[in-house]
């Protein structure tokens, strides 16, 4: 029996997380900053309550990363099951076709990172209006901090975080649609909010800012972990189109004989 989930997916989607650690704090290091300002804090340094919220908070943010990439693999498994259903033998043909297409928009993702270029922004979802989707998201959490942010609930904070327009998160969410397992999905979403925990927990807690020159470097690793988790779907999809690739051992891509 194939494992749930690829090791090798867990360990790239993990180092994305760890790597995009940067990134969030652009785009959610202000709101966890706002969420700290709200705790009683300690001159000596982080007291266990902050750090128990932190948890919380970040427990919430993951949840959420999990939950949101189960159900986009269950979508992607619905259609792939429906149109094996409904003709036939043209399962594995869309499969291939859906995972060329995720591998090309995930490497893209990871080239405009490695480049330091935004040139291909403007074909990713995330561009698409998200402003004011940010803007809603943002600000039903911002209108709840007072309420959330010094007790349990401030996982729910966290698990807003799954709603907001995140160049490093659509990419994610893409791969698990394309991918059509739920389990995976769920797992894979995990290991990248779990990845992201290190650098806004320390951001939460103890370090102000993080220098840009390093995040640039970061972002550019980043991009090389995006190109390399690109090429799982890609590969795996041109072998199922019958196109000669380097063979890739990812059970869940075993062409039905």
């Amino acid at each position: 029996m194939p494992p749930l989930v690829a090791p090798t997916e867990l360990a790239l989607f993990a180092l994305v997380g760890l790597l995009g650690g940067a990134h969030c704090l652009g785009m959610c290091g202000p709101l966890v900053t706002t969420y700290a300002e709200r705790m009683p804090s300690d001159d000596r340094g982080p007291s266990w309550f902050e750090l128990r919220q932190h948890a919380l908070f970040n427990a919430g943010r993951t949840a959420s990363y999990a939950l949101v990439g189960g159900l986009l693999g269950l979508v992607g498994a619905t259609v792939y099951a429906g149109a094996g259903a409904a003709f036939g033998g043209v399962g594995d043909l869309l499969r291939g076709v859906v995972g060329v297409a995720v591998g090309v928009v995930v490497i893209a993702v990871g080239l405009t990172r490695v480049l330091g270029s935004d040139r291909l922004h403007g074909l990713l979802p995330v561009s698409l209006g998200t402003s004011a989707v940010f803007s809603r998201v943002a600000g039903y959490a911002s209108s709840r901090i007072d309420d959330y942010a010094t007790g349990p609930r401030i996982a729910l904070l966290g698990a807003i975080h799954a709603f907001l327009p995140c160049p490093l998160l659509y990419p994610a969410f893409v791969y698990a649609l394309g991918q059509g397992r739920p389990v995976a999905g769920a797992l894979n979403l995990a290991a990248l909010g779990v990845g992201t925990v290190p650098t806004l927990f320390l951001y939460g807690t103890v370090l102000g800012s993080v220098p840009a020159a390093r995040r640039a470097a970061a972002h550019r690793v980043l991009g090389g972990a995006f190109v390399l988790l690109g090429l799982i779907p890609l590969l795996a999809g041109l072998g199922l189109l019958g196109v000669p690739v380097p063979h890739l051992h990812i059970p869940h891509y075993t062409a039905t004989p």
